[in-house]
């Protein structure tokens, strides 16, 4: 499959006393790489790893220096991708809420290290929730529930699964339970239920729903105009199609209820706008950016989902791996990096910012495929080697 550049630079980073090059990118080791290069190794790896469409957009000096589009928004038609398209962000929308959650704290309208509990009048366990299923009432007769705080449901350290219906180690469970798998607070094992249960308590606590919330603090202020927990009737002619493996198009799913763990849509221009907003609040060492990213748990186990992330090891010990308020933490020769994948059916995303250098990188696509090149592509782009990617299960196409 031939890949075409789609999108033209948007803008080009200007410095405190001199221009920057504006054919060149910046990257943390100091080294940089042309943009004409950047292009053609992209072209060839997303070639080769049969990634369907494929956005990178690379940040020098806090603000976006290069941002382009690769590939197709739909296979069988060929249609081209582009940079304002709308995507199914996945679990990019746990950074989003774990910024709303920094900002309510700083303010003082939530406690992080309150158990949840307190803040309710009745039991978690007979919390209403608008689609039943969803509730906690299999656990009443588990205390440990008590016990959760916000800063344990946006570090993973709660002790549930994933997702109800998949144990912790990904074989699927048909009964849909919800249970612990460890006293909250102790280990660390990704949970987008963990986030559902503080999502449901905060909009409790202040009477407003996610949407609403999420359009005041974050949507509205940064013009992230393309951006939503639920699904918009403007974005009906202007998204992308997800894609298997073998690139066959994937219906479009839509979402009415706003959902903290997964249910944001998005395009690269407006995810790119709320990863420059961290990058300046970091930068200039917000109070809000550091109760994000304090770090709350060591992670040491070998992968982060699957068998081997219940199996340690010390791979990860010297990036100092570990999770703040819903982004993941990690150290590096040029200060910490703070990342955030985004994973669902036919979207494969990440993001990683290293605020002491003002560079960032953010890869959005609609393949099932790219995960297979991202190890290569922030190496090249911004000269990350310090992302986890074994434990984040991105193995290489020529390594599979």
């Amino acid at each position: 499959m031939r890949y075409l550049v789609l999108t033209a630079l948007l803008s080009i980073s200007i410095g405190c006393s001199e221009k920057m090059d504006n054919t060149q990118i910046k990257r943390v080791d100091g080294s940089s790489i042309a943009m004409d290069t950047l292009d053609n190794r992209i072209n060839a790896l997303a070639d080769k790893g049969n990634v369907t469409g494929f956005t990178v957009t690379i940040f020098n000096n806090d603000t976006v220096a290069y941002q382009k589009a690769f590939g197709y928004s739909n296979y069988d038609t060929k249609d081209s991708l582009k940079i304002n398209q709308v995507f199914y962000g996945a679990s990019l929308s746990k950074a989003v809420f774990g910024y709303i959650v920094a900002q309510l704290a700083d303010e003082g309208l939530i406690d992080l290290d309150k158990p949840l509990q307190e803040y309710l009048e009745v039991p978690i366990p007979e919390m209403p929730f608008k689609r039943a299923w969803r509730g906690f009432q299999n656990i009443e007769h588990d205390d440990r529930y008590k016990d959760i705080t916000a800063r344990m449901c946006l570090s993973h350290t709660t002790g549930f699964p994933n997702w109800r219906w998949i144990s912790r180690i990904g074989e699927f469970e048909p009964e849909g339970k919800i249970q612990f798998y460890f006293d909250p607070g102790t280990k660390y094992s990704y949970s987008g239920e963990g986030i559902r249960l503080l999502q449901k308590v905060i909009e409790k606590i202040l009477g407003v729903d996610l949407e609403q919330l999420a359009r005041e603090r974050v949507f509205d202020p940064l013009n992230m105009d393309m951006t939503s927990y639920v699904w918009q009737k403007r974005f009906e002619n202007n998204y992308c199609y997800g894609h298997t493996t073998e690139q066959k198009v994937i219906d479009k799913d839509t979402e009415d209820e706003a959902g903290a763990a997964g249910s944001m849509e998005t395009t690269p221009i407006d995810y790119s706008k709320f990863l420059s907003r961290i990058l300046e609040l970091s930068s200039t060492n917000s109070d809000v950016t550091k109760l994000m990213f304090e770090p709350n748990i060591r992670i040491n186990s070998k992968k982060q989902f699957g068998p081997e992330s219940l199996e340690k090891t010390t791979a990860n010990d010297s990036i100092g791996l570990n999770y703040g308020l819903g982004w993941g933490i990690l150290e590096s020769p040029y200060g910490q990096g703070y990342f955030k994948e985004g994973h669902g059916e036919g979207f494969q995303h990440y993001s990683i910012i290293f605020p002491e250098k003002h560079i960032g990188i953010l890869l959005m696509s609609n393949s099932d495929n790219a995960e297979s090149i991202f190890k290569e592509v922030l190496e090249i782009g911004i000269g990350d080697i310090y992302t986890p990617w074994y434990w984040e299960g991105y193995i290489p196409y020529d390594l599979k």
